[in-house]
């Protein structure tokens, strides 16, 4: 018999031991699930490992090691660790209400994955948090990534990317101290970026253009980017500098503005910014 059929031996005994219901989600939880796969409230979530699994029944958790992995319906989350822990609901039944994931974290659905050091599955608060020096998100062929956090809202289909983020997209990226991503799903069904909130040390870049801002929206289906507050455009050893641009990625287009007009407080005139271009001619 090998190791893995006698882990999963072990595992049916538990299951009979302590009741089939550990590792049923319950219809409350299920509600509240992840959404990258489907799932029905009678469909138990699996938990395999190599080394062993361990159940605490004082504590309600019940921890994997060694190449562990929790699966439900086409959803699947691994990590050298897995601890799944259980709460009573009010049906005086027990409920799986958080799955933490230690060492090298891999949430999978066939429309995104989520890859960092460590996670925190709250399945009643719908939340996903993956840290780590490098955490990433990729949902069809959008790529998001950062170096300290990435928090996943299931119900707003929402990610929040923190420190040194980026999206790139169709080979154009943005970056931002703080980035957040709504999603939507395509004709297919499939999960992808509709629009991303920039914030901070903004900067977008293209195949022919910088561009830098305090904050920014980008419209990825439109292709059009909205930036406000210190805006500068460099293209070609040229830099222009203004106070709100818009930028069209599809068409190459970038429009800046200056600032509205505002009253001085101390007189009633007006004043007004205005844009200013740098350009350097070109040396024969």
């Amino acid at each position: 018999m090998t190791k893995n059929l006698s882990n999963k031996i072990i595992l049916m005994i538990l299951l009979l031991a302590f009741s089939k219901i550990l590792f049923f989600v319950t219809a409350d939880a299920i509600a509240q699930s992840l959404d990258l796969a489907t799932g029905k409230s009678e469909q138990p979530v699996e938990v395999t490992s190599d080394n062993g699994i361990e159940w605490q029944r004082g504590n309600q958790v019940m921890i994997a090691t060694g190449n562990a992995k929790a699966s439900r319906g086409t959803s699947h989350i691994e990590a050298d660790t897995l601890r799944a822990y259980y709460k009573k609901n009010k049906k005086g039944g027990s409920g799986l209400s958080r799955l933490d994931a230690v060492g090298q974290v891999i949430i999978t659905s066939p429309t995104q994955r989520i890859t960092g050091e460590t996670g925190v599955y709250d399945l009643e608060q719908a939340i996903i948090v993956v840290t780590g020096k490098k955490v990433t998100l990729i949902s069809g062929k959008d790529k998001i990534s950062a170096t300290q956090q990435m928090e996943y809202y299931e119900k707003k289909e929402m990610a929040i990317a923190r420190e040194n983020a980026s999206v790139l997209h169709d080979g154009k990226l943005l970056r931002a101290n703080t980035l957040v991503a709504f999603f939507s799903k395509d004709k297919n069904s499939k999960s992808q970026v509709y629009r991303v909130q920039a914030f901070e040390n903004v900067r977008l870049v293209t195949k022919t253009e910088s561009i830098w801002a305090n904050k920014g929206i980008y419209d990825v289906i439109s292709g059009i980017v909205n930036l406000n507050g210190d805006v500068r455009i460099s293209r070609d050893g040229n830099q222009l500098n203004g106070d709100h641009a818009t930028i069209n990625l599809n068409t190459g287009i970038s429009k800046l503005l200056s600032a509205p007009v505002t009253a001085s407080p101390k007189s009633s005139s007006r004043k007004k910014k205005r844009v200013r271009g740098y350009l350097v001619p070109k040396t024969k």
